[in-house]
């Protein structure tokens, strides 16, 4: 939504903006349930923020991926370094798609013991990406970038074929069954094939279905 005030300076616009915040943050009832929503705002203004609608819309976008990033619920008005964060986060989103395309992305697998026994009894799949210009690239820096891009789609379901495979290698090398973790992002759990996209890596791989788990966050869940 876009909200077009005219004749206001920002801080007359401040007092609105906490009412829309507020009347959003009240749950809306829907069937007997309860469902809240939360407003993330970015504002933008004439004409220091912009000299045309276009300008304005995009830097009062960049400005509301800005309140997102700082928890949403919330509103930021736009800042002249947003484009530079923004300019980045594209540059980012051109190298992933670049990485995937190129099969650049690898798996780490960490081991997790039963701390009595000592014994290994399961492998946690950690993705990880090696840029040729940015060396070492965080996940936390690049799995958002994936959300926001629609890679994560792509991206999660190479990282579950392949963590399946893995431990179908293992198997096949005489070692005992382990338990699989795999991360699941909550886009991925929105698809309505997520249950086909699981049974057909199993399925693949020739493993049951007790030695994978997926993790979620706690926002998936929420």
């Amino acid at each position: 939504f876009v909200i077009v005030i005219e004749h206001a300076d920002a801080q007359q616009v401040v007092p609105m903006l906490e009412r829309i915040v507020e009347a959003m943050a009240e749950p809306f009832n829907m069937n007997a349930q309860d469902l809240y929503v939360e407003a993330s705002i970015g504002v933008s203004t004439y004409p220091q923020d912009g000299q045309d609608a276009d300008t304005l819309l995009r830097n009062a976008d960049a400005a509301m991926y800005l309140t997102k990033a700082s928890g949403r619920n919330g509103y930021r008005f736009y800042r002249p370094e947003l484009n530079v964060a923004a300019a980045e986060r594209l540059q980012l989103s051109t190298q992933l798609r670049r990485a995937v395309k190129a099969q650049a992305l690898h798996l780490e697998y960490q081991p997790q013991v039963d701390m009595l026994s000592g014994r290994i009894v399961g492998a946690e799949a950690l993705l990880r990406w090696r840029d040729e210009e940015l060396g070492m690239v965080s996940p936390a820096v690049f799995i958002p970038v994936a959300e926001q891009s629609g890679l994560i789609q792509t991206i999660g379901e190479w990282v579950l074929r392949t963590a399946c495979r893995q431990a179908r290698a293992w198997l096949d090398l005489g070692l005992p069954p382990v338990r699989m973790s795999v991360n699941v992002s909550p886009l991925q759990l929105e698809r309505s094939d997520i249950v086909q996209v699981v049974c057909s890596a199993l399925q693949d791989a020739r493993i049951a279905a007790h030695q994978l788990e997926l993790e979620v966050t706690e926002g998936a869940l929420m």
